[in-house]
C-alpha cells in the first residue's frame, strides 16, 4: 500500500497488520529476512520467546505475534526465528498500534547475541550444541504434549459444562459442534441421527440440509458399527454428494448409548493433520454426548407430555363449565316452564273472577262500598298484570329454543334482566341507566342475559345497605360496549374472580362458577370481559362484543 512505502527506508524489517490479522504491508528488509513468509499463522509458528512458560495450557502464551496483536499498548520483546535452513536468528520485536493497524518492527540482533560469547565460549558451544539440540527437541515435545493435553482437557471441560447446564437437545448439539469447529478449524459440521434408511441431519453449522437423509461408504459404515471413529481424506461428503474441488479431511464420530447407535458427528476440514491425541477427545465427547442426548430426549418428552396434559386439563375444565351451565339452564328452563304452567292456571281463574267482580261492582247501589271494592279490584288487576309480566320475562330469559345467533336489542335484554332481579334492588339499590343508541347485535340473548344477571346480582350483594348501579351501553368502532359499575365493597383478589370455584361469598352461598361461566359466554361471542375494582369504593365490569 502506498501509504506505507516510507517503511522501505528502514534498515529493520517492518510488517503492518490489520485488525482482522491480515497483513497489509511488508517492507523490502522484511521480505529479505523472511523470504519464506506465506501466511501470518505459519510465520508465527517459527517465532518464539527465548524463555517460554511451558507449563501454560494456553497456546497463545507461546506465540509472540499473537501476544503483540492482542495488546492494547506498545509491545516489546526479544524473539528467536527458525530459518528454512534450521538456523536461529534473533530480533528485538517492537509492536505499536496506530489507528486500525499494528506496526511490527524486527531489529536483527543476531550478531550482537553471538558476539557476546563467541570469543570465550565458541569451543564449549560446539561441544554442547548436540546436547542442547536434543534437550530443545525434548522440551519442544514436552511443550507440545502439554499444549495438547491442555487443549484436550479444555474442550472436554467446556463440553461437560454445556451438557450439565443445558437440557435442550438443540442447544447441546449446537454448542458441542461450536467447540469442535474451533478446535479443528472445520468449514462444516453437523449431527445426523440414525434412522432405518440412513442418517437424518438434525443440527448443522451451516443451517443447510436439515432433515436430509444421507448414507456413507461401506468402509465408514463398518467402522461405525464397531464404534470406531472414521477419518480419511475424501472428495465426497457422503454417498451421492457433490464432489469437493479438492480433497478434504472428514471425521465421522459415532454417538452410542450403551449398544444403540444414536447418530454421528461429522466434521469437515481442509487442514491436513494426523489424529492422535484428538481421538481420545472424540471418545470422551462421544461418551458424554450419548448419555446427554438420551436424558435430554426424555426430558423433552416429559415436558411435551406435561404441556399436553395441561392443555387437556384446561379443555376438561372448560367442558365441565359448559356442561354445568347447560345442565343448569336446562333445569332452569324446565322449572320455569312448569312454574309458568302452574301459575297460569290459577291466574286465569283470578283474572276471570276479577272481570266478573268489575261487572258486579257497577250494579251496587251503595256508592261508598262500590268505591272501596273498585279500588281493591284495581289493585288486583295490577297484581295480575305484574304476575303475567314476570312469567313472560322468565320464559324469555330461559329461551332454550334460541340456540342460534340472532339479532337482539341489548338495552331491552338488560331491562328484562333488571325486571327479574327486582327483589334484589327494591328499596336498596338505585339503578341508573345510561343507554346509548345501539343497533341490533347478533348474539345468543339468553346467554348474555345470564351474564348480565350474574354481574348485577353480584353488584347488589356487594352493596351492604344502600347504593347505586350505573349501567351504560355504547356502540364504538363496530363494537358493543356494556359497562356495569357499582359503589359496593370492591374485590380483594381481582386476579382470581374468573377462575372456576373461586368465590368471596360464604359456604353454601356461592358456587364460584357464575363469573367463570360468564367469561366463557363472552368468549363464545368472540368478545372480552374485564374488571376494575378498588376495595371500599366499588367495581366496574366492562363487556366488549364485536358487532359484526
Amino acid at each position: 500500500m502506498e501509504k506505507f512505502e516510507f517503511f522501505n527506508r528502514f534498515n529493520s524489517a517492518v510488517m503492518v497488520v490489520r485488525e482482522d490479522k491480515t497483513v497489509a504491508f511488508k517492507n523490502n528488509v522484511f521480505k529479505r529476512y523472511f523470504s519464506d513468509f506465506t501466511t501470518l499463522k505459519s510465520f508465527s509458528h517459527k517465532l518464539n520467546y527465548e524463555i517460554c512458560a511451558i507449563n501454560s495450557g494456553d497456546v497463545q502464551t507461546h506465540n509472540p505475534i499473537s501476544q503483540s496483536l492482542a495488546s492494547n499498548e506498545d509491545f516489546s520483546t526479544h524473539i528467536s526465528y527458525l530459518t528454512k535452513n534450521n538456523d536461529y536468528m534473533y530480533f528485538d520485536m517492537n509492536t505499536t498500534k496506530r489507528n486500525n493497524y499494528h506496526i511490527v518492527v524486527f531489529t536483527d540482533v543476531t550478531d550482537k547475541v553471538g558476539s557476546q560469547n563467541l570469543n570465550n565460549e565458541n569451543k564449549n558451544l560446539k561441544r554442547k550444541n548436540k546436547t542442547l539440540e536434543e534437550e530443545n527437541k525434548s522440551l519442544l515435545k514436552i511443550k507440545q504434549l502439554a499444549q495438547s493435553q491442555a487443549m484436550k482437557l479444555l474442550i472436554l471441560n467446556n463440553i461437560s459444562n454445556i451438557i450439565r447446564l443445558s437440557i435442550s437437545t438443540q442447544e447441546i448439539l449446537k454448542s458441542t459442534l461450536g467447540e469442535l469447529e474451533t478446535m479443528f478449524n472445520t468449514f462444516k459440521s453437523y449431527y445426523a441421527e440414525k434412522t432405518e434408511s440412513g442418517y437424518k441431519i438434525f443440527v448443522t453449522s451451516t443451517q443447510k440440509d436439515t432433515g436430509k437423509i444421507i448414507t456413507f461408504d461401506d468402509e465408514t459404515e463398518k467402522k461405525l458399527r464397531k464404534k470406531q471413529i472414521g477419518y480419511n481424506y475424501c472428495l465426497r461428503e457422503y454417498n451421492g454428494a457433490k464432489p469437493f474441488p479438492e480433497r478434504v479431511q472428514r471425521i465421522v464420530v459415532p454417538i452410542y448409548h450403551k449398544e444403540d447407535l444414536l447418530g454421528v458427528l461429522v466434521l469437515l476440514t481442509r487442514q491436513t493433520r494426523r489424529l492422535n491425541d484428538e481421538l481420545e477427545i472424540f471418545d470422551g465427547v462421544s461418551s458424554q454426548l450419548g448419555n446427554a442426548l438420551v436424558q435430554s430426549a426424555l426430558y423433552e418428552k416429559n415436558e411435551k407430555m406435561v404441556k399436553e396434559l395441561t392443555l387437556t386439563l384446561k379443555e376438561l375444565k372448560d367442558t365441565q363449565l359448559k356442561l354445568i351451565n347447560s345442565e343448569k339452564m336446562a333445569s332452569l328452563g324446565q322449572l320455569v316452564a312448569g312454574i309458568a304452567h302452574e301459575i297460569n292456571t290459577p291466574l286465569a281463574s283470578i283474572k276471570s273472577n276479577n272481570e266478573i267482580a268489575v261487572k258486579l261492582i257497577k250494579r251496587l247501589k251503595d256508592r261508598d262500598t262500590a268505591e272501596i271494592l273498585s279500588e281493591i279490584n284495581s289493585i288486583d288487576t295490577e297484581a295480575i298484570s305484574r304476575i303475567n309480566k314476570l312469567v313472560t320475562g322468565l320464559r324469555k330469559f330461559v329461551r332454550l329454543d334460541e340456540a342460534e345467533l340472532q339479532e337482539a336489542d341489548i338495552n331491552k335484554e338488560i331491562d328484562l334482566t333488571l325486571d327479574l332481579i327486582r327483589h334484589e334492588t327494591k328499596n336498596k339499590v338505585a339503578i341508573i341507566k345510561k343507554y346509548g343508541e345501539i343497533p341490533l347485535v347478533k348474539c345468543y340473548p339468553n346467554m348474555l342475559n345470564q351474564v348480565f344477571m350474574n354481574i348485577l346480582v353480584n353488584a347488589c350483594q356487594a352493596i351492604k345497605e344502600s347504593g347505586e348501579i350505573i349501567i351504560s351501553t355504547e356502540y364504538t368502532d363496530k363494537n358493543l360496549i356494556v359497562r356495569i359499575k357499582d359503589n359496593g365493597c370492591g374485590i380483594n383478589d381481582i386476579n382470581k374472580i374468573f377462575f372456576a370455584g373461586y368465590t368471596t361469598k360464604g359456604v353454601g352461598v356461592g358456587t364460584g362458577l357464575g363469573l367463570a361461566i360468564s367469561k366463557k359466554i363472552i368468549e363464545k361471542h368472540n368478545g372480552k370481559i374485564s374488571v376494575n375494582s378498588e376495595v371500599g369504593k366499588g367495581s366496574e365490569f366492562v363487556i366488549t362484543i364485536p358487532g359484526e
